[in-house]
């Protein structure tokens, strides 16, 4: 039975989930709550689009995004698991992990008496990824799509020796135009600036954009503000379970380099990433579990 029909069999009796086959085994679904909706691939458990009812998309996905099986897609929320950036020892193994581009199986799907839509997920392990992440452990992704977005990320050491993770939930934002917008809540922060040779800095006020930025802030609080007059609101991010918050736009020279961003795609996407990252990789001792959270709600201004 294919993964399609196995969902549509398993979940008939939902009014609130329908699926689609984007292209030959990449499977999505589509999530309607009483508030808003999203689409979700199996791959990955990559959530690829975000809008709350009469609003514009509040996660972004490039309209050149390639849909094919291991093959990462172009916006949404890529999950970075279980590193964050390039592997520390081994250089040919996938930057940002492997759980974006593994399949990933729903196991639960529920619409909660308040209108809010609930998903959880769970990897299914292949031998590429159990050979690149040996140690026993659990890891369950729950998804909430009503007023606000909520994502849960957790991991469960169950065997008996300690481990580190990295990770992030890769958001790319839609904003009118990044050369317009900016990002509160990081000031006096330190960050890791890897357009300047990873020196790292402080930022003084609010975050804009005139360039190329790809910064790791550090110590971060737990909450921060995407203001956009363009689309004329502010996308409010709050976490926990993490202390690094990292800020992303390729700009125009690396933009045109990746070719699935799309027609001037940089200017209508910036990333804002709840992490765990650097400084803030966190260490597992047998029978502990990390929860890596984030919120996403967008209030119009006038």
């Amino acid at each position: 039975m294919s993964q399609l029909h196995d969902l549509q069999r398993r979940f008939a009796s939902t009014d609130f989930l329908s699926f689609v086959e984007f292209a030959p085994d990449f499977v999505a679904l589509k999530v309607r709550s009483d508030f808003s909706a999203a689409s979700i691939a199996m791959q990955g458990a990559h959530v690829m689009t975000w809008q709350p009812n009469g609003q514009e998309p509040v996660i972004w996905l490039s309209p050149n995004a390639i849909f094919a099986a291991g093959k990462s897609i172009r916006g949404g929320v890529p999950l970075c698991w279980p590193w964050f950036g390039p592997h520390a020892s081994e250089a040919g193994w996938p930057g940002h992990g492997f759980a974006r581009t593994i399949p990933w199986q729903l196991d639960d799907a529920s619409k909660l008496p308040d209108g809010r839509v609930r998903l959880t997920f769970s990897p299914l392990m292949n031998d590429v990824a159990r050979t690149q992440w040996p140690h026993s452990s659990s890891v369950s992704y729950t998804v909430t799509v009503g007023q606000e977005f909520e994502a849960e990320l957790a991991t469960t050491n169950t065997g008996d020796t300690a481990f580190e993770i990295g990770q992030a939930l890769h958001t790319y934002f839609q904003v009118g135009d990044v050369r317009q917008a900016s990002v509160t809540g990081l000031a006096n922060c330190e960050y890791i600036d890897k357009v300047d040779a990873s020196q790292r800095k402080r930022q003084v006020a609010a975050v804009n954009f005139s360039g190329e930025t790809d910064r790791v802030y550090l110590g971060t609080h737990g909450w921060s503000e995407i203001h956009d007059p363009v689309l004329k609101r502010t996308i409010l991010i709050t976490s926990t379970g993490s202390a690094s918050t990292v800020v992303w736009n390729p700009w125009v020279e690396k933009a045109n380099k990746m070719g699935d961003l799309g027609p001037d795609g940089q200017w209508h996407m910036l990333c804002v990433e709840s992490a765990n990252a650097n400084d803030d990789t966190i260490t597992l001792a047998p029978g502990e579990t990390h929860c890596l959270t984030a919120q996403y709600r967008a209030q119009t201004t006038a």
